[in-house]
């Protein structure tokens, strides 16, 4: 029995999954980044005594105000940067992985292979380009409200160099790798699953579906990765700390609960950041597939 059409035909080239998901990343991590700014502040170590704001409308409210429109996209350029790098090769594994194990006659993958695709897809993100590009945009945020020795993201990446050479770059690994390698698996996980699920069902792939489902897994992520992101955050402040250091601050702060400290804040964030994602990355896959299956007919292939 042959593929119906859109299965199997209808497979992302590698190119377009590099280039859409580093677009999508880039449009998504500007546009959202107010957001992740404030659930940073939240998650850093706060003076004790001095109570953080939960609301991330108030946080953004507060720097606004004190120290002025700039201060709220500090480090925004490194995310921006980590992002497009970032999702251009989430997206690239994710559907290779999905390419090579889809069902021949539906086009659909398994949950599981759906997870697992995106597990993998997030830990060489996490080596690739989130590792770095997070430690710098963490501490920029943090030495932005304490020691302001940081001129910008060029200048902190040379002094964290200086200062740690590669391992400090690369500070928070753990933790990063951890919260990429289950957040890619959640959210390009449960999209791929509703999406598999509509396009079995025959329902329409709309922009509005998209968003939807984008903002869904966005939510499914937060929730069951907040803990790893947490700790992340505080590996990767200004001082930098280890893993196990991290944790057991959290835990002295705020006890369990800390772990899921931000969350409302990065809710926000990740329904909204999660639907831009998808969204944006289907309608550039749409023009570019087009483009790149002329150039292929038109290339001369051997066999």
């Amino acid at each position: 029995m042959s593929p119906p059409s859109g299965a199997n035909d209808s497979k992302t080239p590698p190119i377009v999954s590099l280039l859409a998901g580093g677009v999508a990343g880039g449009i998504e991590a500007a546009a959202s980044y107010p957001f992740e700014f404030a659930k940073t502040r939240v998650q850093l170590r706060s003076q004790k005594g001095v109570p953080t704001p939960k609301n991330p409308f108030l946080v953004v409210s507060q720097v606004y105000h004190s120290e002025g429109l700039r201060a709220l996209y500090k480090g925004c350029g490194a995310l921006v940067v980590g992002s497009i790098a970032k999702d251009g090769v989430r997206f690239l594994f994710f559907d290779a992985i999905k390419n090579s194990f889809a069902d021949p006659v539906t086009g659909t993958t398994s949950p599981l292979r759906n997870l697992l695709g995106g597990m993998t897809a997030g830990v060489v993100a996490s080596i690739t380009a989130v590792t770095p590009t997070e430690r710098i945009k963490t501490a920029l945020i943090d030495d932005a409200r304490t020691e302001k020795r940081f001129r910008g993201g060029l200048h902190a990446t040379k002094v964290i160099w200086q200062e740690g050479g590669i391992l400090g770059l690369y500070r928070g690994f753990a933790g990063t790798t951890l919260k990429q390698a289950s957040a890619t698996a959640f959210r390009m996980g449960t999209y791929n699953i509703l999406k598999d699920f509509e396009t079995v069902r025959d329902i329409p792939q709309t922009t509005a579906t998209n968003f939807a489902n984008g903002s869904v897994a966005g939510v499914v992520t937060t929730l069951c990765t907040q803990p790893f992101d947490v700790i992340k955050t505080r590996s990767q402040s200004a001082q930098g700390a280890s893993t196990v250091e991290a944790v057991k601050s959290v835990w002295l702060d705020y006890g369990v609960k800390g772990f899921w400290r931000g969350t409302t804040m990065r809710l926000g964030r990740t329904v909204f950041s999660g639907g831009i994602l998808f969204t944006s990355y289907e309608a550039v896959a749409s023009v570019l597939n087009p483009m790149f299956a002329v150039v292929k007919e038109k290339l001369p292939i051997d066999g």
